[in-house]
């Protein structure tokens, strides 16, 4: 075995032995007081929290649907709340009275 692969194989070794030495312990070195963790930041939980229920349905609603008749109803006064609103926006400022300028003497 040529001396070049020998050198490049163990260094490709201890480069991959520090990789897993670093990950190893990078939870330790956050848990450190000078490193890790700022002087003001709250206390870690004793115990790690419980996984989010993400597969829990939420329960059933208790109100019926609305009917037809009242979606319409509903449908309608959102339009006629959105035709005042546009209607109070577009109407221009009332004019203020303009001052005329003495006429200059020349």
């Amino acid at each position: 075995m040529p001396v070049e692969r020998t050198i490049r194989l163990c260094a490709t070794g201890a480069l991959l032995a520090a990789a897993l030495v670093v990950a190893g312990c990078s939870t330790q070195v956050a848990d450190m007081p000078l490193v890790g963790v700022p002087s003001d930041a709250p206390p870690r939980p004793k115990e790690a929290g419980a996984y989010l229920p993400v597969h829990d349905l939420p329960p059933a609603r208790d109100e019926a649907t609305p009917s037809l008749a009242e979606q319409k109803r509903i449908s309608a006064e959102l339009i006629a709340a959105r035709d005042r609103q546009a209607q109070a926006t577009t109407t221009p400022p009332p004019a203020t009275p303009k001052t005329k300028k003495p006429a200059s003497s020349q």
